[in-house]
C-alpha cells in the first residue's frame, strides 16, 4: 500500500522535529557540564573550596557553609566571573557565629600626692558608686579620677573580692599602682627608705586576704645617699673578707664583689646608694682587692678618692714595690693612692684599752684611761644620749701622760660604733679599734666602716666583727596577731571600756585604754580584728541587740579617730548573748556589760544570736604569705580578750 503524499511530508516534520529536539537537549547538557566547571575552577582558585557548584539548566546553583558573610558575597562575585551573574543562584549558607568571650577585666589604681586614679574596663554590674567610695576612704578623702569603661558580661569568680582587697591595701600606701584581676593584685609602691621598704613590705605581705586571691608585692626605695663612700678589705690569719662595701648600683656592686670573691672572701655584701666620688670606683676597688691578694694580705682602705694599701707586717720590699707601682699605674684618674709596709708587729700586748660593753638588756659600762675629768664627762654624756642615762656606767680613770695622740677622738668614735648595735663591745687600742657585736639593722657595718673612715681616716685599722641578726631588727619581725591580742589584753585587764549609762557614748573614763590599745594595734601591722559588744539581759533583746552593736562602732570609731588602721576589724553587736555571769545580780550585769576583742576567723561564742552586721562579710583570715602568693588562706586559731564595759545601764527601763 503506498503512503499519501500529504502523510509523507507530516512523517518528515516529524522526524525532523525529534532530532532537533534530541540535539536541543544534548547541547544545554554540555552548556551545563562547562558552567559548572568553570565556576568550580574559579572559587577552586580563589580558595573557596567549601563552595559546591550544581548545575541546573543554564543556571549555577552554590550550595555549602560560608565561613562568614563577606566570604559568601565574595564567593557569589567569584561565581559571576565565570557565568553571567544572573545565572547564578545563591543557596549559600553562613556559618553560626560563635558567642563573643567575655573581656579580660582589669583595674589600674594609681595613687600619689595629687589623689586616685582609676583607669581600665570592669562588668557592668560592677557596683561603681561604691568602689568609688571605699577607694576614697582608703585614700583618706583625696581626689578620684575615674577613666573606667564597663562591659556587658557577667562579672568573674572573685572579682568583687579582689576589688575589695585592692581597695584595703590602698591605704597603706601613699604613692602605689595597683593591678588588678580576678584573684589576683599586683602592687607597686614606692617607700621614703630602704626601712620603710622593708616595713612595707612586711605589712603587705602578712595581711588577710580573702580565699582565691594572690598578691605580688615590688616596693621601690630610692637608694640612701652614703658618706663618705667607704670600702675596707683584709686578708689576715682568719681569712679573706669585705668589712665594708659602698656601690651606686648593681653593675659596680658585681664588679666589685666578683674581684672580693676571686680574692678568697666568701659571703660578701656591697650596700648600695648615691654618693660615689667617681664613676671609676668599682674598677678601682677591684684593683686594689686584687693588689691585697698579690701582697698575700693585708688591708685595703677607701674612703671617697682616697686609697691606702697596708701590707701586711714583714712583706718583702721588692713585692711591696713591685705591687704598689702596678696598682698605681693601673688605677683610673682622679684617686689618691699611698701605700705602707709596717714593721714586724710586736709581741708585746700594748697594755692602753679602752672598752664599751652593751649587754642585751641595754646596760653600757665604759672602762680604761681617759684624758681627763672633762673627757670623761664628755664619754659619759655621748653614751647617756645615746643608750639612757639611766643604763650607762663608768669605770673608767684619768691618765693625762700616757695617752696617745688623737686618744679621745678615738674613744668618742667607739662609743658612737657601739650605739649601731643591739649587743656587743668596741676596744679602742692606740693602733686600733675592734668593734664587734650582733644588730638588727643590717646596714649597720657599713654604717660603721664610714663613720671611723669619716672621723680617724682611711687609715685607720679598724676589725669588724658585727653580724645581723633578723631577730633584733624591729621591722623583719613584726608581732604575730595573737602577740597583740595578748597585748590588748594585758591593757584591758588594767583599764576598763566604759559607756556612759544607756548610751554608745564612750566615757572619759575609757580614754586611757583606747590610746594605749591604739599604740599596740599601730605596731602591728594590718589585723584582723573583731570587736564585739555584750550587754545584760535587762530591757527588750532587740533593743540590747542595737545598743551592743552601737557600742562595738564606737569603740571601732574611736580607733579610727587615733588613726589606727582598721580596714581589716569589723564592729558586731551580739546583745545579751552569751553571758558570762548570772543576770539576777548586779555584780553579774555588769559582767556582762563589755566589749571583746578577737581574731576574725575564731568560732562565735557558743549561743551567741545572728550579730548584727551592716554590709557584707569581711573576706576569711590568712597566715603571713609568701612574696607571691597562691592558694587559700590558712585560719586563724580563736583566741579573743574580754574587756567589760562597766557598770552602765544597757537600756532605759
Amino acid at each position: 500500500m503506498s503512503l499519501s503524499p500529504r502523510l509523507l511530508v507530516a512523517a518528515a516534520f516529524v522526524l525532523a522535529g525529534g532530532g532537533a529536539s534530541l540535539a536541543a537537549r544534548a547541547l544545554v547538557s554540555e552548556l551545563e557540564t562547562r558552567s559548572a566547571a568553570a565556576v568550580a575552577a574559579e572559587l577552586e582558585a580563589e580558595g573557596y573550596s567549601w563552595a559546591e557548584v550544581i548545575p541546573d539548566g543554564l543556571q549555577v546553583v552554590l550550595e555549602g557553609e560560608a565561613p562568614d558573610e563577606a566570604a559568601r558575597f565574595r564567593a557569589i562575585s567569584v561565581a559571576g566571573r565565570a557565568v553571567d551573574g544572573a545565572r547564578v543562584i545563591d543557596n549559600l549558607r553562613v556559618a553560626p557565629r560563635e558567642a563573643l568571650a567575655a573581656p579580660d577585666f582589669a583595674v589600674e589604681i594609681l595613687r600619689n600626692d595629687s589623689g586616685v586614679s582609676l583607669i581600665g574596663l570592669i562588668p557592668e554590674a560592677t557596683d561603681r558608686s561604691h568602689l568609688r567610695e571605699e577607694l576614697a576612704e582608703a585614700a583618706s578623702g583625696a581626689p578620684l579620677s575615674d577613666l573606667l569603661q564597663t562591659a556587658a558580661y557577667p562579672a568573674p569568680e572573685g572579682w568583687e573580692a579582689t576589688l575589695a582587697f585592692a581597695a584595703e591595701t590602698l591605704a597603706l600606701l601613699p604613692r602605689a599602682k595597683l593591678s588588678v584581676r580576678p584573684g589576683h593584685v599586683v602592687v607597686e609602691a614606692v617607700a621614703d627608705s630602704p626601712g620603710g621598704q622593708r616595713r612595707l613590705e612586711s605589712l603587705l605581705l602578712s595581711r588577710a586576704r580573702p580565699e582565691g586571691v594572690s598578691i605580688e608585692v615590688t616596693i621601690h626605695a630610692p637608694p640612701p645617699v652614703i658618706a663618705p663612700f667607704a670600702l675596707r678589705f683584709r686578708i689576715d690569719a682568719e681569712g679573706a673578707r669585705l668589712e665594708a662595701c659602698a656601690a651606686e648600683g648593681e653593675a659596680a656592686r658585681e664588679a666589685i664583689l666578683a674581684a672580693a670573691a676571686a680574692a678568697g672572701a666568701k659571703d660578701a655584701d656591697c650596700r648600695l646608694g648615691l654618693g660615689a666620688p667617681s664613676p671609676d670606683w668599682p674598677q678601682a676597688a677591684a684593683q686594689g682587692i686584687a693588689a691585697v691578694a698579690a701582697l698575700g694580705g693585708g688591708t685595703l682602705a677607701m674612703t671617697d678618692a682616697d686609697i691606702l694599701l697596708l701590707a701586711p707586717p714583714g712583706t718583702a720590699a721588692d713585692l711591696f714595690e713591685r705591687t704598689t707601682e702596678d696598682l698605681r699605674a693601673g688605677l683610673p684618674p682622679g684617686f689618691a693612692f699611698r701605700a705602707e709596709r709596717p714593721e714586724a708587729e710586736s709581741t708585746t700586748a700594748t697594755p692602753i684599752e679602752f672598752r664599751a660593753t652593751l649587754s642585751a638588756d641595754g646596760r653600757v659600762r665604759l672602762s680604761g684611761p681617759l684624758a681627763d675629768a672633762r673627757m670623761t664627762a664628755l664619754a659619759r654624756s655621748l653614751a647617756q644620749a645615746r643608750f639612757g642615762a639611766a643604763q650607762v656606767t663608768l669605770a673608767t680613770r684619768t691618765d693625762p701622760e700616757g695617752l696617745p695622740e688623737g686618744w679621745s677622738l678615738r674613744v668618742l668614735t667607739g662609743i658612737d660604733a657601739l650605739a649601731q648595735l643591739a649587743r656587743g663591745s668596741v676596744l679602742v687600742t692606740p693602733d686600733r679599734i675592734t668593734v664587734q657585736g650582733a644588730t638588727g639593722n643590717p646596714t649597720a657595718r657599713e654604717t660603721i666602716a664610714a663613720a671611723l673612715a669619716e672621723a680617724l681616716g682611711a687609715g685607720a685599722q679598724v676589725t669588724l666583727d658585727v653580724t645581723y641578726d633578723e631577730s633584733l631588727d624591729p621591722l623583719a619581725a613584726l608581732p604575730s596577731p595573737e602577740e597583740c591580742l595578748a597585748e590588748i589584753v594585758k591593757v584591758t585587764a588594767d583599764i576598763k571600756i566604759t559607756f556612759d549609762p544607756g548610751s554608745a557614748t564612750l566615757s572619759p573614763a575609757a580614754r586611757p585604754a583606747i590610746d594605749r590599745i591604739a599604740d599596740i594595734l599601730r605596731n602591728c601591722g594590718d589585723l584582723r580584728l573583731r570587736i564585739a559588744g555584750y550587754t545584760d539581759s535587762q530591757g527588750r533583746e532587740e533593743t540590747n541587740l542595737r545598743l551592743s552593736q552601737a557600742r562595738a562602732e564606737a569603740v571601732l570609731d574611736a580607733l579610727r579617730a587615733a588613726r589606727v588602721p582598721v580596714m581589716g576589724f569589723e564592729a558586731v553587736g551580739y546583745g545579751e548573748a552569751d553571758p558570762i555571769a548570772p543576770n539576777d545580780t548586779e555584780e553579774g550585769r555588769e559582767a556582762n556589760r563589755r566589749i571583746e576583742f578577737s581574731l576574725i576567723g575564731a568560732p562565735a561564742p557558743e549561743g551567741a544570736a545572728a550579730p548584727a552586721v551592716y554590709g557584707p562579710p569581711p573576706p576569711p583570715p590568712a597566715q603571713a604569705p609568701p612574696r607571691i602568693i597562691e592558694g587559700p588562706p590558712p585560719t586563724v586559731p580563736p583566741t579573743r580578750a574580754a574587756v567589760p564595759d562597766g557598770p552602765a545601764e544597757d537600756a532605759a527601763p
